[in-house]
C-alpha cells in the first residue's frame, strides 16, 4: 500500500472516531446520562394488597411513563419487607437516576437507604414514611394518617359516645406507618369516652384478612359488636361478607368506618352497608413524579409534600360516586 493510501485510510479513521465519539454518552453519578436520555426510575411498591393500592400503582405507572420523559423499572413486593429491601439494592446495582419506594413498614431501612446514598442516588418516600434518619432521603409524599385516624374517631365518637358501644377494629400492616399513625388518631379521638374497645387485630389491609378477623370477632362477641372501624377499606369489605354470613345487617347492626374512599368502599357506603369513610387519596404519582424531577435537576424540595383528604357520609357518598376517578 503506497504513502498516500495510508494516509487516506488514516484520515478516515480520524473522522470516524471524531463522529462516534460524537453520539457516545457519559454517565454522570446515579446513572444520568448526560445526552438527555430518559430518567431511569425505580420503584419498589409493597404490593397489591388493596384496591387503594391498585390505584396507586397506576397512579405512578402513569406519571412515570415515557411520555413524561421516565423509565420506570417496577418491583411489587408482595407485602415482605426483605423483598423489597432487594428490590432496592437491585436498583442500586442497575444504577438507576432515583429510588422511590412505598415501605412496608417503618423499621429496617437505614441499611439500604445509606447504600442508595452512597451511590448518589436519591430516594423518595411515597405513602408511607421510615423512621431512618431524614437525611438518607431527598422527600417524601403522602397523608396525614394521624388526621385520618381522628377523623374517623371524631365520627364514631359523635354517633356513639354516651351509648356504652362496643368497638371492634382491623388493623393494618403490622409495623406500617398508615396502621401506626391511624391507630394513634383514633385512639386519641375517643380517648375520654365510654366507647368500649373489645377487640382489635390486625387484617393486613387485605379483604381476606378482614373477613376471618371479623369472622373471629362475631364468634367470640356476637351480637354485642356495635361498631367497627377498619383501617381500610379492603378489611371491611372482608368484614361485610362476615357480618352477612353471621345474620347481621351491616352498617345496621354493626355500623362500620373505614379509611380509603375507592370504588367498592364508597359504594358500599352508598348502598348502606358502610356508615362513614375517611378518604385517603392514592394519586400520588404526579406529585411523586415532580419531586423526581426536581430532585435530579438539582432544586430544592420540600422534606414533606402531604396530600389532602376528605371524609364522607352516606348522602356525600351517593352524590359523588360516578364521579371519582378511583
Amino acid at each position: 500500500m503506497n504513502k498516500k493510501m495510508l494516509a487516506g485510510v488514516a484520515l478516515l479513521g480520524a473522522l470516524a472516531l471524531a463522529v462516534s465519539g460524537c453520539s457516545t454518552t457519559t454517565e454522570e453519578p446515579g446513572g444520568t446520562t448526560g445526552d438527555g436520555d430518559l430518567i431511569k426510575v425505580g420503584f419498589a411498591q409493597t404490593g397489591s394488597e388493596s384496591g387503594w393500592r391498585s390505584a396507586n400503582t397506576e397512579s405512578m405507572k402513569e406519571a412515570f411513563s415515557e411520555a413524561n420523559g421516565f423509565e420506570l423499572v417496577f418491583n411489587a413486593a408482595d407485602n415482605k419487607q426483605e423483598a423489597q429491601i432487594a428490590a432496592v439494592r437491585s436498583f442500586i446495582n442497575q444504577g438507576v437516576d432515583a429510588i422511590v419506594i412505598a415501605p412496608i413498614t417503618v423499621d429496617g431501612w437505614d441499611d439500604v437507604l445509606k447504600e442508595a446514598q452512597d451511590a448518589q442516588i436519591p430516594v423518595i418516600l411515597e405513602d408511607r414514611t421510615v423512621s431512618a434518619s431524614e437525611d438518607l432521603y431527598a422527600s417524601w409524599v403522602g397523608l396525614d394518617f394521624e388526621q385520618e385516624g381522628r377523623t374517623a374517631g371524631e365520627w364514631v365518637k359523635e354517633n356513639f359516645d354516651g351509648k356504652g358501644a362496643n368497638l371492634v377494629i382491623l388493623e393494618g400492616t403490622t409495623g406500617s406507618s398508615a396502621a401506626l399513625d391511624r391507630a394513634t388518631g383514633f385512639g386519641e379521638a375517643i380517648e375520654g369516652t365510654d366507647i368500649n374497645v373489645l377487640d382489635s387485630q390486625t387484617g393486613d389491609f387485605t379483604r381476606d384478612g378482614g373477613k376471618k378477623v371479623m369472622e373471629g370477632y362475631l364468634q367470640k362477641y356476637g351480637k354485642d359488636i356495635n361498631v367497627l372501624f377498619a383501617h381500610n377499606d379492603d378489611m371491611g369489605l372482608g368484614a361485610l361478607d362476615a357480618i352477612k354470613a353471621a345474620g347481621l345487617t351491616p352498617g345496621k347492626d354493626i355500623q362500620i368506618v373505614t379509611i380509603d374512599a375507592v370504588k367498592d368502599g364508597m359504594t358500599a357506603l352508598a348502598n348502606g352497608e358502610f356508615n362513614f369513610i375517611v378518604e385517603c387519596n392514592p394519586l400520588l404519582g404526579e406529585k411523586a413524579a415532580d419531586l423526581v424531577k426536581a430532585v435530579i435537576a438539582g432544586d430544592t424540595v420540600e422534606k414533606k409534600t402531604i396530600v389532602p383528604d376528605q371524609s364522607f357520609t352516606q348522602e356525600q357518598a351517593k352524590e359523588v360516586l360516578d364521579s371519582r376517578p378511583y
